[in-house]
């Protein structure tokens, strides 16, 4: 990498936000433990602190060793970081009456300050904060306030230092991507330089570098990660890369010939393995949801092992690995709580003594498309909803047949048949029919029926760590559930999910 920014995370729940809004303004960053990070590399341009649920105040509260930082890069403080500048450095800061959380203008602004060039008086920004900045350090000054608080922003500009009591990376602070903006270009100096084509450069040169004349395996999901490793993997190595996709039985309707013909069609070196049965029959008897997952990732496992052992010379796995699953696992706070197991190739690698490559583990998702755009990968893959690696196999609630999947598949297939129809798809993030282990009456003609419920289910989202219920209009979802129940022999109940995530998770198993 050319340059690229620092950020050190103190456990915020916005830390990733801030790393986004860096990159859309096309610099290369990276997150870091707030304790891990104590020497800087020549390409580093500066570094962003970033806010925490701590108060500086805390007995406990984080403290980074900041000795091979301060006066030698630029530093941008945010919310906690700009406290933990002021407080340890000579400043005060209080638990106030003053406090603010939500929304507040900046009704006094220095526009002569760097960071703050071109941003107008009363913008909207966003804060977070209980405790408050009620002293500087010498030499330091305000250079923005509120209503409420005077320092709502100050700078130290021969230290090149800089603090903000607000969220510049939140969707709220109107004018946060270009403030973020002025301290990477004006402050930092950076080139802004950092571009799906700049990366599909770089990458593709280290991975020619790194592998050489070796060979690699990957497991394709017909996914976004998947498809967009591979295809950087092919323009490196071309014919060296063999890529294996699995059909697990739980798969869309169709969706096994559909992603293979994709895939041919862009030149990619693809084996195609049924396996439905072998998964279909170890489901029998299981209910239980994570021993679903468990059952279907073990066999996921054992089928790519058996079909790569018969490939000769393989030195390498090739991974969809992204950016939020490398954070996770170094995050400041420690991995996070497992909601649910994921299903992935754990422990492939070390059993196959195979080293691992990650094309990807740079990128958020939304630049992981953007990089698929400029590779030529069609629409028709990344525009795909994310779909769960068990597939079916946690959308049929309960013990797994496969008349159980016949049923999702088809409900599955009408409903997003009619999303794209309607030009609702891509408005929603993720959609998918869930069959309920539970049979309700019906009637149809003069008969009683007694058969299964489906619920439809649709988010937005931005990167499914939260979401919400799609609104979608009523005279589509009466068109879906009649179109269900009518050719869908075994249903005769449709229903919509309306929950958010939290508390709901996306999935209902």
């Amino acid at each position: 990498m050319a340059e690229k920014i620092i950020i050190l995370d103190f456990g915020s729940q916005y830390t990733q936000l801030i790393a986004r809004k860096v990159r859309e303004n096309n610099v290369y960053c990276e997150i870091h433990p707030f304790n891990s990070y104590t020497q800087h590399d020549e390409d580093v341009k500066g570094v962003i602190l970033s806010g925490s649920p701590f108060s500086v105040r805390d007995q406990n509260a984080p403290v980074p060793d900041l000795s091979a930082i301060k006066g030698k890069l630029p530093i941008l403080g945010i919310c906690y970081g700009a406290q933990y500048l002021s407080h340890h450095y000579g400043g005060k800061v209080e638990a106030s009456d003053s406090r603010e959380y939500g929304r507040a203008l900046l009704t006094s602004i220095d526009t002569g300050n760097t960071l703050l060039k071109d941003i107008p008086v009363n913008t909207q920004v966003w804060m977070s904060h209980g405790d408050t900045i009620v002293r500087l350090p010498d030499h330091y000054r305000v250079i923005a306030s509120t209503g409420d608080i005077e320092v709502g922003a100050y700078a130290a500009e021969e230290e090149q230092v800089y603090g903000l009591q607000f969220h510049p990376e939140v969707y709220h602070t109107t004018e946060g991507t270009k403030i973020l903006g002025n301290f990477l270009r004006g402050v930092c100096g950076c080139h802004q330089d950092w571009t799906p084509e700049s990366f599909i450069e770089a990458t593709v040169s280290d991975l020619k570098r790194r592998l050489g004349s070796d060979h690699v395996v990957l497991g394709l999901s017909g996914g976004v990660d998947s498809s967009v490793a591979a295809m950087l993997l092919h323009q490196a190595i071309g014919k060296q890369l063999t890529c294996i996709f699995v059909d697990n039985g739980l798969l869309r309707k169709n969706e096994f010939e559909d992603v293979l013909h994709s895939y041919k069609d862009l030149g990619l070196n693809v084996i195609g393995v049924d396996a439905k049965q072998k998964f279909l029959d170890d489901l029998k008897g299981i209910a239980d949801p994570e021993l679903k997952r468990k059952s279907i990732g073990k066999n996921f496992i054992e089928v790519f092992e058996e079909e790569a052992k018969k490939l000769k010379d393989i030195r390498w796995l090739g991974q969809g690995t992204i950016y939020p699953d490398v954070i996770e696992s170094v995050s400041v706070n420690g991995p996070s709580v497992t909601i649910k197991s994921h299903h992935n190739v754990g422990g492939l690698p070390e059993k196959m003594h195979l080293k691992v490559v990650e094309p990807l583990r740079l990128l958020f998702k939304d630049e992981v498309r953007k990089v698929g755009y400029t590779l030529g990968i069609g629409a028709h893959i990344l525009s795909r909803h994310p779909f769960p690696g068990p597939g079916l196999g946690i959308r049929v609630l309960g013990e797994v047949t496969p008349e159980k999947v016949t049923l999702a598949q088809e409900a599955d297939h009408i409903f997003i048949t009619r999303l794209k129809e309607y030009g609702l798809y891509n408005r929603v993030w993720q959609a998918g029919a869930m069959l309920l282990p539970v049979q309700s009456v019906g009637v149809m003609g003069d008969e009683r029926t007694y058969e299964y419920v489906v619920a439809l289910r649709a988010v937005t989202a931005t990167d499914g760590m939260t979401a919400d219920w799609a609104d979608l209009p009523h005279a589509f979802l009466s068109r879906v559930s009649n179109e269900i129940i009518n050719k869908v022999r075994g249903i005769n109940r449709v229903v919509y999910d309306i929950s958010s995530k939290p508390p709901a998770t996306i999935e209902w198993e």
